[in-house]
């Protein structure tokens, strides 16, 4: 009987000290060693935008900016957030996700008519020019991508208030576009909107 406890308990200790060692270090160091490979790297790190050393956001991560003065708004702004206090603006990413009204929702509908308003002022258009992506919430209220066509329509209000040249701003567009072929085409606003502050400031300009 003490043999068999005795014997139990020295495999129950091995087993202990085995899984600490696969499961506790050598799994742990494998996967960071893993995430240190060229290319890799970034994507680990929470794909951080860094602008002058300093981490300013991450490319994965749609927070909707507020302009200090909303007259002169400098920023393209992301798809609306469930979670914000109002139609628009930004949302709370501690609680991030849906409204979760269905289609036939009225106070879905008032929402979005509310937002279709709200844009189409800001920016100068009739209300149905505003693409569907600019009134509607995303699942998570963080996503940092909208349509080119969203992107599209806020590109004069940026250059009229940044002072870039409007083809310029479309550039930016551009080279913050991904997508297409498989994937629906989409524009990071987040990485847009630091490359359009990058160029506006002195000494910054292609």
């Amino acid at each position: 009987m003490k043999n068999t406890l005795l014997r139990q308990t020295l495999a129950g200790l091995r087993l202990l000290l085995v899984a600490t060692v696969v499961l506790g270090v050598a799994y742990p160091l494998t996967i960071w060693a893993i995430s240190r490979i060229p290319g890799l790297q970034a994507r680990a790190e929470g794909s951080q935008i860094v602008v002058d050393g300093r981490v300013v956001g991450s490319s994965l991560i749609g927070i909707d900016p507020v302009p200090a003065d909303p007259a002169n708004d400098p920023y393209f702004h992301t798809r609306p957030a469930a979670s914000a206090e109002g139609g628009l603006g930004p949302g709370d990413p501690s609680t991030s996700g849906g409204s979760n009204y269905g289609g036939a929702s009225e106070d879905l509908l008032a929402v979005v008519w509310e937002r279709r308003t709200a844009i189409a002022l800001r920016e100068g258009v009739a209300p149905e020019q505003v693409p569907t992506d600019a009134v509607t919430a995303s699942a998570s209220g963080v996503d940092p991508h909208i349509s080119p066509a969203y992107a599209q329509l806020q590109a004069p209000r940026v250059a009229r208030v940044t002072g870039l040249p409007v083809d310029e701003v479309r550039r930016l567009i551009a080279e913050n576009t991904t997508g297409g072929f498989v994937s629906e085409r989409v524009v990071n606003a987040t990485t847009l909107n630091v490359a359009v502050h990058r160029t506006d400031l002195p000494g910054q300009g292609s």
